[in-house]
C-alpha cells in the first residue's frame, strides 16, 4: 500500500508537507500542491482515515444495528439514519443482528474496538445484558423502535400498544369476534407491546381479551408467515380476522390462505404492521399500520449527533411519534 511517505520522496517534500496539502492546502504554494496532488494520483495514494481518526480521538463513523435488514422496515430506518449522517459528514456502517442476542453481543464489541461515534440500536436482547456491558465502554446509544425504560440513553420509537390498538379497533368495528394475532418471538418487545394493544381494543369492544387467539412465530418474516397461515386454516374454529405484528408475517399468511382458495377478506380479513412498499403492492394490498420509518432513523441519528457533539447541550429524551392505520383491500369489504 502507498503510504505518505512514498509521496513526499516522488514529489521531492517533507511528509509535513504532503500532510498540509491534503489537511491545510492553503499553507502550501500552489506549484508544490499541484505536484504533490499530481503524485498522488498517479500512486493512487489514499490516506488512512482509521490512523487520522485516532490521532484526533474522534470517529466519523456511527454505528448502526437493527433486528433484520431482510425487513424492509429496517432499511428504511437505515437510509434515513444515513442521510442525518451523512448531512453532518459522517458514514454509517449498517448491520444486522438476525434477531439473535449472540450475533448483538459480538457486533457490540467490534463496535467498542473500532471506536464509533456511537450506535444506533435495536436490542435483540431481551434481558438487558449486552446494553448493560456496552454501557461499560462510554460510547453513547440511542434506541430504535424500543422506549428507553430509563433516563440513560435516548429512544426513538412508535406507540406499538396504541398502534395495535387501531389495528384491532378496525376490525371489531367491522363486526370481527373472532381475530387471531399471528406474533414473533416473545422477548420482542414489540411483539409484546402489540399483543397487549389488541388485548386492549378487544377489551374496549365488549369481548374477552382471551378471546385473541395468539399463533406465535420464531421469526418475523414470510416464510413464518406462511407456516402460521397453514396453522390458522387447520384450526376447527377459524377466526375470522387475523392481526400480524409485520407486514412480512402478513404477507405469508396471504400467501398461505390464497393458496387454500380462501378469500381474502371475504373469509378472512388480514391487517399487517409497518406499512412497508410491498403492503400495497400485495396481489390483495394490506390494511397496515404505518410506522414513520425514515423519520425514525433520522431522529435517532440526530439525537446521538447532537450528544457526540461536545460544543452541543444534550438531554436525553424519549420520542414516541404516533401510528397510522392504513385502510386497504384486505379488510375492506365489497359495498
Amino acid at each position: 500500500m502507498v503510504g505518505i511517505k512514498d509521496v513526499a520522496r516522488a514529489a521531492g517534500v517533507s511528509v509535513g508537507t504532503v500532510s498540509n496539502v491534503i489537511n491545510r492546502p492553503d499553507l502550501v504554494s500552489e506549484e508544490t500542491r499541484n505536484r504533490v496532488r499530481s503524485v498522488i494520483e498517479e500512486l493512487g495514494f489514499v490516506r488512512s482515515e482509521s490512523a487520522r481518526q485516532l490521532r484526533a480521538g474522534r470517529s466519523r463513523m456511527m454505528a448502526l444495528l437493527v433486528l433484520d435488514l431482510g425487513n424492509p422496515f429496517f432499511v428504511d430506518v437505515a437510509r434515513g439514519a444515513e442521510r442525518a449522517a451523512r448531512a453532518a459528514g459522517l458514514g454509517v456502517m449498517v448491520c444486522d443482528s438476525a434477531q439473535s442476542a449472540a450475533e448483538e453481543a459480538e457486533y457490540l464489541g467490534l463496535f467498542a474496538e473500532q471506536r464509533v461515534r456511537g450506535v444506533l440500536l435495536t436490542p435483540a436482547d431481551a434481558t438487558g445484558a449486552n446494553i448493560a456491558a456496552f454501557r461499560r465502554h462510554g460510547i453513547p446509544f440511542v434506541l430504535v423502535d424500543r422506549v428507553s425504560e430509563g433516563t440513560t440513553e435516548c429512544s426513538v420509537s412508535v406507540d406499538h400498544v396504541a398502534g395495535a390498538a387501531l389495528a384491532v379497533r378496525h376490525l371489531t368495528g367491522a363486526g370481527h369476534r373472532h381475530i387471531a394475532y399471528v406474533s414473533g418471538p416473545q422477548e420482542l418487545h414489540q411483539v409484546r407491546d402489540r399483543r397487549e394493544g389488541a388485548r386492549l381494543a378487544l377489551t374496549e369492544a365488549g369481548l374477552s381479551p382471551d378471546a385473541l387467539r395468539e399463533l406465535p412465530t420464531q421469526r418475523l418474516d414470510v416464510a413464518a408467515g406462511r407456516d402460521a397461515g397453514a396453522r390458522l386454516l387447520a384450526l376447527a374454529e377459524r377466526p375470522t380476522a387475523v392481526f400480524c405484528a409485520n407486514d412480512l408475517l402478513a404477507l405469508g399468511v396471504l400467501q398461505a390462505v390464497f393458496a387454500a382458495g380462501t378469500r381474502v377478506p371475504g373469509e378472512l380479513a388480514i391487517v399487517g404492521y409497518d406499512d412497508i412498499e410491498f403492503a400495497s403492492a400485495a396481489a390483495v394490498p394490506l390494511t397496515s399500520v404505518r410506522q414513520p420509518a425514515a423519520e425514525m432513523g433520522a431522529l435517532a441519528a440526530g439525537l446521538l449527533l447532537e450528544e457526540t457533539d461536545s460544543s452541543a447541550s444534550h438531554r436525553h429524551r424519549r420520542v414516541v411519534l404516533p401510528p397510522e392505520l392504513v385502510v386497504r383491500d384486505s379488510t375492506r369489504r365489497p359495498v
